[in-house]
């Protein structure tokens, strides 16, 4: 069985010994604000709003990724098509998945984790894209 695309909702789980589950309810893009809380021993809070700020996700190395203009990333899920950075405390934005990221995914599965990246071809960013 081919090792799956890592999505947020599977990366940022909580420590154990609390069980795997207590963030089930949480959505994948506020995962992150819960992961990174406990990691760093204070609080942090997600931005309030929506800003008006669009960025692209793609595959890093079997990992579904939002960048931040400040420079951060985070693990991102086509479940949950925002991005807050937990650095600089950017607002929500929208990301842009594709059309079917499960056959994003699929094209990539005969190649080794480390080897699957992809970029939208309309992120401007994408070093091989026609943007």
């Amino acid at each position: 069985m081919p090792v799956a695309v890592v999505r947020a909702e599977t990366f940022y789980l909580p420590a154990p010994p609390q069980p795997p589950d207590l963030w089930a309810g949480v959505p994948a893009a506020e995962r992150v604000w819960r992961w990174y809380e406990a990691r760093m021993g204070r609080r942090v809070v997600p931005p309030a709003g929506q800003v008006d700020s669009t960025y692209w996700a793609r595959i890093n190395q079997n990992r579904w990724v939002g960048d931040c203009v400040c420079g951060s990333a985070q693990v991102v899920s086509p479940t949950d098509p925002r991005y807050a950075c937990t650095e600089c405390g950017w607002g929500w934005a929208t990301l842009v998945f594709p059309p079917d990221p499960a056959a994003v995914e699929a094209a990539l599965a005969d190649l080794p984790p480390r080897l699957r990246n992809w970029w939208n071809d309309l992120d401007p960013n994408n070093p091989g894209g026609v943007a």
